[in-house]
């Protein structure tokens, strides 16, 4: 992603080498995004039908959460912007007058759509009615943060990781990225302590001016090279392993619900996310609590017989932020920078905000060190921001029937979080309210996990008992209005990507 988006953006101006490990396999499960993602394919000049049929993606309308509550209940958490009433979001009405007991589905379209296994798409590709514009003039050339408010697109993409670096690779070498296929031996540093070539087996010293680590987990140059602090988020988010499975599967017969699913389990929960031939799953677990057998077992058990004979991969995961991602004229983009589990599938979404940061803070020359420090503010900040909102789903979780659950209740807090939960139990959040700095999620976000876990108690504005109830009734009319009219004229997602291709 760095390479091709760099390549995108600054063309032969730059050279680029991107040295991959031919031993060294990627970790290959990121495989759920943002919606904004599509914005670093725009960046590209990549049109759906470019690379969608060539990964196996599907669409994402939202998260699907199962069990969180209760065994047997599900809420979403969509990509729809919230409506408002009278100054105050629906959700607020919901609570004083909600028509049902499903706040996703009296407020958003998505919930119904999402359950009916339908494509935000028509077949001849026009695109679901929503309140922007999409490819408006105006909203072309902005990042994520610049965005973020102004539109919500109504959907994400599923793919296949493995299959969309190798396209991403053959699109960067089409345009002059030099790709050397190695294992680095060592990280070579000058006087300074800056890195001055990186020594492979085959091809000798490779140096360069800025060197980008997107060694994952590993942190070759900037955590073991540069030496540079790990700051852990393991006291407030303990998930620190996963096993994982591709399980083939006829999608025609089993259908695609365009949504990522996350089930609770008794020490983590499981990923489902379905794709074009197959289904992607893991099991997220904290190894305090389960053990790696356990957790492939239950895995297994959890697919059905569909995942007898499908390898697992054990996954150890680094939970928390390198204390800098930009050290000296090292940058580290992606796990080597920092991970905060996959709930909300923040991993892909941090690679493109640093590309995107970087792109915007690049060094020259001088190497102004207000472009690292700005860098470094903006990493820091959506990590420590996504942490948070991470946190409150196991906090809110109403789930407590086994340790692990009933641990969640107990747990430390991230700085900050416990004194915003107090408020949001009596007006829900708004953008003065959640975490002050940028990290992707706006506040109806914090509505949805709040409203859907169901383990704090929420009252509504006291506004709402002192407004005009009558609009939001009208409100929740129209949502059930053309709720109707979506699911009875979209076609199912598999339609519409056996169409794409």
């Amino acid at each position: 992603m760095t390479a091709s988006y760099f390549k995108a953006a600054f063309g032969d101006r730059i050279d680029i080498t991107l040295v991959e490990s031919g031993n060294v396999g990627t970790v290959g499960v990121g495989e759920a995004t943002f919606s904004d993602i599509r914005h670093f394919f725009e960046f590209l000049g990549l049109k759906e039908k470019d690379w969608m049929p060539a990964c196996n993606a599907t669409y994402k309308l939202a998260v699907r959460f199962e069990d969180w509550r209760e065994k047997g209940h599900y809420f979403y958490h969509p990509f729809e912007q919230m409506r408002s009433v009278n100054g105050l979001p629906l959700t607020d009405w919901w609570l004083q007058q909600g028509p049902t007991d499903r706040f996703d589905k009296d407020c958003f379209v998505m919930a119904s759509v999402i359950d009916a296994g339908l494509s935000p798409r028509h077949l001849d590709g026009t695109l679901i009615d929503q309140p922007f514009v999409e490819g408006a003039d105006e909203m072309q050339g902005l990042t994520m943060s610049e965005h973020q408010g102004k539109t919500q697109f109504p959907y994400a993409y599923q793919f296949e990781a493995a299959l969309l670096a190798k396209y991403l690779t053959k699109y960067s070498v089409e345009r002059g990225v030099k790709h050397i296929v190695d294992d680095v031996q060592k990280v070579d540093l000058d006087e300074r302590g800056w890195i001055s070539g990186v020594s492979t087996t085959d091809h000798g010293d490779i140096t360069g001016d800025l060197y980008i680590d997107c060694t994952g987990f590993r942190g070759l140059l900037l955590n073991k090279a540069l030496e540079t602090p790990f700051i852990s988020y393991q006291d407030t988010l303990p998930n620190d392993s996963a096993v994982a499975l591709q399980v083939p599967m006829d999608m025609q017969k089993r259908g695609i619900l365009p949504c990522t699913t996350a089930t609770a389990q008794d020490a983590g929960w499981i990923w489902t996310i379905p794709l074009m031939g197959r289904v992607g799953t893991g099991y997220v677990y904290a190894k305090d609590y389960l053990s790696p057998e356990d957790a492939e077992r239950t895995l297994r058990e959890f697919v059905g017989p569909a995942a007898a004979d499908v390898p697992a991969n054990h996954i150890k995961m680094r939970i928390g932020r390198s204390e800098n991602s930009w050290v000296k004229n090292c940058v580290a983009i992606g796990l080597s920078s920092g991970f905060v589990e996959p709930l909300e599938s923040t991993g892909i979404f941090f690679i493109h905000h640093a590309i995107e940061q970087l792109a915007k803070n690049f060094p020259d020359e001088a190497w102004e060190p207000a472009h690292r420090d700005l860098y470094n503010t903006a990493i820091a900040n959506v990590m420590d921001g996504v942490r948070e909102f991470l946190a409150l789903h196991y906090a809110a979780a109403k789930r407590s029937d086994t340790q692990y659950w009933r641990d969640t209740k107990t747990r430390p807090l991230p700085d900050g979080l416990a004194d915003r939960i107090e408020k949001w139990k009596v007006q829900l959040p708004d953008s003065e309210t959640v975490f002050p700095y940028y990290h992707g999620l706006p506040p109806y976000s914090y509505m949805c996990i709040l409203l859907g876990m169901g383990g704090i108690d929420l009252k509504p504005s006291p506004a709402t008992r002192l407004s005009e109830p009558d609009a939001a009734a009208r409100e929740f009319a129209a949502i059930r209005e053309k709720t109707k009219a979506l699911t009875s004229a979209l076609p199912p997602a598999y339609d519409y990507f056996a169409r794409m291709r």
